[in-house]
């Protein structure tokens, strides 16, 4: 078979289009991730119960639970096949059961995490940087 002057030019011309075609990484579904991480080992820290609330008045109304992952991930945290709605929510993270588990001691036995949803269209990753005897969260992406 042999291909004409305007069909290599073609095919070279769509072979070059794709390779400046603009790649969008993919908007996850579930619009809540969170991931925790060991400060000590810079490891994920799997195994960490973790429980989403929404503020309902002046009381908390859990939405959902996880468990995070092997890779200290929980990457759907949010209701499924609810959409997202503003106002306040926490997470809960059981913190002390996992270092019971580990045999360790350990000043917090849950870290409650509040955060603000203004913008329903986004994602929110939470990330939480966990030690024994201390932590860290911020907005993630």
């Amino acid at each position: 078979m042999t291909l004409s002057t305007r069909s290599i030019f073609t095919l070279t011309l769509a072979a070059g289009c794709a390779l400046f075609t603009p790649v969008r990484a993919a908007m996850p579904s579930n619009p809540l991730s969170v991931h925790v991480l060991d400060l000590q080992t810079g490891e994920p820290t799997a195994g960490i119960a973790v429980t989403l609330e929404q503020r309902s008045g002046n009381d908390w109304r859990q939405l959902s639970n996880a468990v995070t992952d092997a890779q200290g991930r929980v990457t759907a945290l949010y209701p499924q096949g609810q959409r997202l709605t503003g106002g306040s929510y926490r997470i809960v993270f059981r913190t002390g059961d996992h270092y019971a588990r580990l045999g360790k001691p350990s000043f917090f036995p849950q870290i409650p995490v509040e955060f603000n949803v203004d913008a329903t269209d986004r994602h929110y990753h939470v990330p939480l940087l966990l030690s024994p005897f201390g932590y860290s969260t911020y907005r993630g992406n």
